[in-house]
């Protein structure tokens, strides 16, 4: 495992805390629409977790090891080096966040290409990865209102729907973990983040489906039945959901998150 020169930002990290790894995002980050697939989201997910948030890269650039990320991937086949191309220069080329902040006047949308720019080479197992100046305050500037999730939860996940619905759960869940502990929010109000509702309309925006799956029972299968459960089986979450109507039609969804039971160490 090749290692970074003291001069550079970080070290390349070893395979074994691949386990240990957090991200970190700032909430808006978490609700915006992701325009990309399941592995340039993933990708973007385990560059994150590189970032030190106490002492972020000044130049906005993290490294880590080819190794490392055939790991991640779960990629042990010989084209592995050049699907990692591919899923770099799609990437690149397809990938954005589009980000919604409600201001006094209306809404200001911000279309962020998060990974502008990566190098790496045949002849070592070295990557580089810089990130884009826009992006870097919903990564670092994270005094209020931030979600942090397990690396090792969403490498387990295989698709992009069931990712988006897994950081958005876990931010729910995360402020439930808080305000149990910290107080300043009525029971009521902790109780609505353990069992957060949210829009068909939101749901569909954040999961980039307005123009799919047009029948409700397609959306229902591809967008939530698949993705909870996939969920259910790979994360410390158990999810479970229920569909509100209005009149004939389906207005929102309530999700009830529980979180595992973490087994006593020997």
């Amino acid at each position: 495992m090749s290692i970074i020169t003291e001069s550079k930002t970080r070290q390349v990290q070893t395979l074994n805390e691949l386990s240990k790894r957090k991200v970190v995002e700032h909430n808006s980050l978490i609700t915006s629409i992701a325009k990309m697939d399941k592995t340039p989201l993933k990708m973007f997910e385990l560059a994150v977790s590189l970032i030190d948030t106490e002492n972020p890269p000044k130049d906005q650039t993290v490294y880590l090891s080819k190794q490392e990320l055939f790991a991640f991937f779960n990629v042990g086949d010989s084209n592995k080096h050049s699907r990692f191309k591919e899923a770099i220069e799609k990437m690149q080329k397809q990938a954005f966040f589009k980000i919604k902040k409600a201001k006094e006047k209306g809404y200001e949308f911000e279309s962020i290409v998060p990974i502008p720019y990566v190098k790496w080479a045949d002849y070592h197992d070295e990557v580089t990865i810089r990130f884009s100046p826009e992006i870097m305050p919903y990564l670092i500037n994270l005094k209020t209102n931030f979600t942090q999730h397990a690396l090792s939860e969403i490498s387990e996940l295989n698709s992009k729907y069931a990712i988006i619905l897994y950081r958005w759960l876990s931010m729910n869940y995360n402020q439930y973990e808080h305000y149990s502990v910290k107080g300043g929010r009525r029971e009521e109000q902790v109780e609505s983040y353990r069992n957060p509702i949210i829009t068909i309309r939101e749901l569909r925006d954040t999961t980039d489906t307005v123009s799919e799956y047009k029948k409700f029972t397609d959306f229902e299968r591809r967008v939530l039945k698949d993705p909870i459960k996939e969920i259910t089986n790979h994360t410390s979450f158990n999810v479970t959901y229920e569909k509100v109507k209005k009149g004939r039609s389906i207005e929102s969804i309530v999700f009830h998150i529980t979180k595992k039971p973490v087994a006593d160490d020997p």
